[in-house]
């Protein structure tokens, strides 16, 4: 099972972006679908956003236009491109391999 690794998260103000990475223990090339989620609290965990190995994205409705999902199959690490940061997109964001691979989470606070 491929293990993953997610940095990035930090305390950013209303209208900054950040920029999180998710490091794979192995190769992602064959890896079909990986995607973002996350959890803000007292909510359930929630998809972000997907991408399938052919490069064809998914986002949720409340990140279309603001967030962009990437992958780099030769560095194995997928990221997460997050402009206009809202407070509401205060959450831990986890990635996963959809399949059961998860990481331990990356804390984004959108604060002034």
């Amino acid at each position: 099972q491929v293990q993953l690794v997610e940095s990035g998260g930090g305390l950013v103000q209303p209208g900054g972006s950040l920029r999180l990475s998710c490091a794979a223990s192995r190769s992602i090339r064959s890896i079909y679908d990986m995607g973002w989620y996350r959890q803000a609290p007292g909510k359930q965990r929630e998809l972000v956003a997907t991408i399938t190995s052919g490069n064809k994205t998914n986002y949720v409705n409340s990140v279309k236009g603001r967030f962009t999902i990437s992958r780099d199959n030769a560095k194995n690490t997928m990221y997460l491109q997050m402009n206009s940061l809202k407070p509401e997109d205060t959450a831990v964001y986890y990635c996963h391999d959809g399949q059961q691979a998860w990481g331990q989470g990356t804390l984004v606070t959108v604060s002034s």
